[in-house]
């Protein structure tokens, strides 16, 4: 008869997690816990206890607490130990600077998350006072009790994707708050200009009747009447290499030549409002085109990686796409399962249950929120696109028992999309329908999915 453990699969990956942390925190290791900061660096050496057994406050930088790991040493073995292990919080960039301090001298490095420190600051005391030589010890009591975990140690392939991710991230908002501010102002000046397209933001040919207005209307696009109506299409055609156009929309064009001689709107603030128009849409163009070099190189990594085919197997997901995802996730083969990406994305659902009572189910929102962003984002293009997961927000959205929102349905197709990249590239076989709708039995998934 097989000897049943009642371990669930939750239990045994907590205790592989642990003792993956216990084989870096060892009992017969110091804990020297540094609370980081830009040019001064409080440390506590301590046991796992919670004793205090040494601290210095050190004035320097980040990447020079060389002398203060040797100190920590040398007082460990003082002390009876047989070495030290680091940690600290991952502020900033500081944390990569005494990691890469601490593999050098043959020294642990784990990481506390500053939200951990946060609740242990009242639970420690039963005050909220916050300093410097305090959270010191409270970092160093969370590690003793495994409350940290093994930092990423990414590649440099990896790392780079997530600094083009980091970047894109900026850029996609000032896109955004560019065409937000020019769409504020026309609708104040100028309201007849926006309504001479259905969606005059996306089209190129409002647009090069846009640049030409504030370019050459001085801030009164009625003297631009005088060009006649095909005038004025010549002229808006001599605007289409600047936004990556071919060829004009005569009905938009139209429109916006009739739109030049409407008075509605606030005009005093016409004329500054237009030059601020024109300003801003200069800025727009540049934006888009640093956005467009940054995703571009993003999919030069992906290539590198040999994940492009893979990720693109995927009906409805560009390269793009599961760039930015993957510039949030870093190497799939990290997490343990498909669910920890889940979760690191803050999409898994958060029980509130008790005895007999149920609660709502909500997400936990409690992961990263760029990727959570990344894959909400993906889903919206994926959802037209691909038969498996338009089934599945069909289902969810129709049944009977425990019906879902819209919303609702889109947040668990995200996570099936997760769950998909995750499938894919840790097994290295392209995206099979049949798998992802359950087609397929179970045994062949290994070799399948």
């Amino acid at each position: 008869m097989a000897q049943r453990t009642g371990l669930t699969r939750g239990d045994r990956r907590r205790n592989e997690k642990i003792e993956a942390l216990r084989a870096v925190v060892r009992v017969d290791r110091a804990i020297l816990s540094i609370d980081l900061g830009e040019d001064k660096q409080v440390a506590a050496l301590m046991d796992h206890d919670g004793r205090v057994l040494g601290r210095r406050v050190v004035q320097c930088k980040a990447h020079a607490l060389g002398g203060l790991l040797e100190w920590a040493g040398a007082q460990g073995v003082k002390r009876g130990f047989a070495g030290v292990v680091v940690g600290c919080e991952p502020t900033g960039h500081r944390w990569r600077s005494v990691m890469g301090l601490a593999d050098e001298a043959g020294l642990g490095f784990v990481c506390v998350q500053s939200l951990k420190v946060h609740l242990a600051r009242e639970a420690d005391d039963y005050t909220r006072d916050k300093t410097d030589h305090k959270d010191a010890v409270l970092i160093g009591k969370l590690i003793s009790r495994l409350d940290c975990y093994l930092p990423e140690r990414a590649e440099a392939d990896w790392a780079r994707l997530r600094h083009l991710g980091q970047h894109r991230f900026r850029l996609v908002g000032e896109v955004v708050g560019y065409r937000n501010q020019i769409r504020d102002l026309l609708s104040c000046c100028w309201p007849a200009a926006l309504g001479c397209a259905v969606q005059p933001l996306e089209s190129t040919t409002w647009l090069c009747c846009l640049a030409l207005a504030v370019d050459r209307g001085h801030g009164d696009p009625a003297t631009l009447r005088g060009l006649g109506r095909e005038g004025f299409l010549a002229a808006a055609r001599g605007e289409l290499s600047r936004f990556g156009a071919q060829r004009v929309c005569h009905k938009v064009a139209g429109r916006f030549f009739d739109a030049l001689a409407d008075g509605r709107g606030v005009v005093s603030q016409r004329h500054g409002a237009l030059e601020r128009v024109g300003l801003l849409l200069a800025d727009w163009c540049s934006a888009r085109t640093r956005l467009s070099t940054v995703e571009q190189r993003m999919v030069g990594v992906l290539d590198g990686l040999g994940l492009t085919g893979l990720v693109t197997s995927i009906p409805g997901l560009s390269a793009v796409g599961a760039a930015v995802i993957l510039a949030e996730t870093g190497d799939m083969h990290r997490f343990a399962s498909a669910r920890s990406v889940v979760k690191h994305a803050g999409l898994n659902p958060a029980e509130n249950t008790s005895a007999n009572f149920r609660g709502q189910t909500r997400v936990s929102h409690r992961g990263r929120p760029a990727l959570r962003a990344a894959a909400w984002r993906a889903v919206w293009g994926a959802l037209p696109h691909n038969a498996v997961l338009g089934e599945k927000f069909t289902h969810l959205t129709t049944r009977d028992d425990d019906r879902l929102a819209p919303g609702q349905a889109r947040v668990a197709c995200a996570a099936a999309l997760l769950r998909w990249l995750h499938a894919i590239i840790t097994t290295r076989v392209p995206w099979n329908p049949d798998i992802a709708a359950g087609v397929l039995p179970r045994g062949s998934r290994a070799t399948a999915a």
